[in-house]
C-alpha cells in the first residue's frame, strides 16, 4: 500500500483514491482529449466499469466542473460547503466497508451495482471528504503559474504546494526573474 505521511497527517490509499481522481479528473476535463485522459485516471485507481466511459464521459466531465470548485475553494469552510454539496449528490445512498479483492477494510460510497457515473460521483465527493477530515479543510489548490488551471493535491510535509508541477514553479521562476529584468 503506498502511504504518504507529512508528520502527524497519514495519507494512505484509502484516503487518498478519492482525492487524487478527483484532481485527475478535473485536469482532463481542462484538457484536450480528456476522454482518454478519464479513462486513464478510472484505470489508474482501480474504477471498476470502465468500458461505459463512452456511455457516461459527458456526465463525468460535467462533475469534474463541479469537483474544480472545491480545489478553488480559498478557506476550509468555502472547501467543505463545496463537498457537501458534492455528497448530497454523489453519495447520498450510504457508506459501507468492503474488504474486496483481500483488501483490508475501507470505505465504499455506492454500491458496485451502481453505474460508472454514479460511483464515480461517489468516490471523489467522498473521497474529498475523507481527505479534507484529515488535512483540516486544505491542501487543495489550483496551480499558481499563469495561464495553467490544473489542480492538485498536496501531500507534502510543510504543506506549501503552489504549483501543479516542479516545471510550473520552475517556468513561473523564470517569468518572474525575466520581467525584473
Amino acid at each position: 500500500t503506498r502511504q504518504w505521511c507529512n508528520g502527524s497527517v497519514q495519507f494512505n490509499h484509502d484516503n487518498m483514491t478519492g482525492a487524487l481522481l478527483a484532481a485527475e479528473l478535473v485536469n482532463a476535463e481542462a484538457s484536450n482529449g480528456p476522454e482518454a485522459r478519464v479513462g486513464a485516471a478510472l484505470e489508474l485507481h482501480g474504477i471498476r466499469g470502465r468500458a461505459a466511459l463512452s456511455t457516461f464521459v459527458d456526465g463525468v466531465l460535467e462533475w469534474a466542473r463541479l469537483l474544480r470548485r472545491v480545489f478553488e475553494g480559498q478557506d476550509a469552510r468555502t472547501r467543505c460547503d463545496e463537498v457537501n454539496a458534492l455528497l448530497a449528490l454523489g453519495a447520498s445512498k450510504g457508506v459501507y466497508l468492503s474488504t474486496h479483492d483481500g483488501l483490508d477494510p475501507h470505505l465504499h460510497f455506492a454500491p458496485d451495482s451502481d453505474d460508472l457515473l454514479a460511483r464515480v460521483r461517489a468516490v471523489t465527493a467522498g473521497g474529498l471528504a475523507i481527505f479534507l477530515t484529515e488535512s483540516r479543510g486544505s491542501r487543495l489548490g489550483v496551480c499558481s503559474r499563469r495561464g495553467c488551471e490544473q489542480v492538485f493535491v498536496d501531500v507534502g510535509r510543510n504543506a506549501t504546494r503552489r504549483y501543479y508541477s516542479t516545471r510550473c514553479g520552475n517556468n513561473d521562476a523564470v517569468d518572474r526573474y525575466r520581467q525584473r529584468g
